[in-house]
């Protein structure tokens, strides 16, 4: 039982680093493009349009009576 618990302990260090990487993978182009300045210009007003979206559908599945 306790080899069970010391392989079920280990998941969120495997979770974490399958995050990480991926979030690895997907910023380091996006690192190399931003050398040209309108690259970095769209990169910035897409992250920032991408934060607005993910606030405003999150507010929405929390409080959907707000925006009925």
């Amino acid at each position: 039982m306790g080899e069970f618990f010391s392989n079920v302990s280990r998941y969120p260090k495997y979770l974490i680093t399958i995050i990480l990487g991926v979030f690895a993978a997907v910023l380091e182009p996006l690192v190399r493009r931003s050398a040209n300045p309108i690259t970095a210009v769209s990169l910035i007003g897409a992250l920032i349009s991408g934060i607005i979206t993910l606030g405003l559908v999150l507010r929405a599945m929390v409080f959907p009576s707000s925006f009925a």
